[in-house]
């Protein structure tokens, strides 16, 4: 089979590209991701996915669109929701281009990540698969992911610290603080 995959970034690409290619099937990258914020993280991360590619000989379409003010005017007033909105936005979009280019089936490297919602991932997917008129091709990646990370690092890719928007971005740097305050805290409790 010919699957069309929505790729994040580099580093969660690796196990999944392995397993679909393991699995005797062929395997085409999409780079589609208006959600990552700052413009310099969003390049980097495109900058690494090409660096990838090339290394492992994976041919990817590259919908370099920097979208970022129509994501934010459709997240700002549901905070609650923007992830299921992120997701959506990236599985219609490789859907919607895997039934243009005629592949078998489509998927994404979010199914890789240990800190996204897997299940909400699975039934969205499942969900516009079923809308487009195209499978959805499912594999829990999570396994891969300690070599995903051993992989990217022996490669020397750009490995990021947040899912890529900015409310991530925010809540990484919010939780560093607290920790940071949390062991000033204590310090200051063994002194006193």
């Amino acid at each position: 089979m010919k699957i069309l995959v929505h790729i994040c970034c580099a580093n969660c690409a690796i196990s999944p590209i392995e397993k679909i290619r393991e699995a005797g099937n062929e395997v085409v990258g999409y780079f589609f991701n208006p959600n990552i914020h700052p413009y310099q993280e969003y390049q980097k991360r495109l900058d690494s996915l090409k660096q990838y590619s090339e290394r492992v000989g994976l041919n990817v379409i590259y919908r370099d669109e920097y979208l970022l003010e129509e994501f934010l005017r459709n997240v700002s007033h549901r905070g609650k929701e923007r992830c299921q909105y992120c997701y959506s936005l990236r599985i219609e979009s490789t859907a919607q281009e895997a039934k243009e280019r005629n592949f078998d089936q489509f998927s994404t490297t979010l199914l890789q990540s240990t800190h996204q919602d897997h299940n909400q991932i699975r039934e969205t997917g499942e969900r516009v698969g079923k809308e487009v008129g195209i499978p959805f091709y499912y594999e829990d990646f999570r396994q891969g992911w300690r070599k995903g990370l051993e992989v990217s690092k022996s490669f020397g890719l750009y490995r990021q610290q947040y899912c890529g928007c900015i409310y991530s971005e925010k809540e990484r740097f919010m939780k560093e603080n607290k920790m940071s305050n949390d062991k000033v805290q204590m310090r200051k409790g063994e002194t006193d």
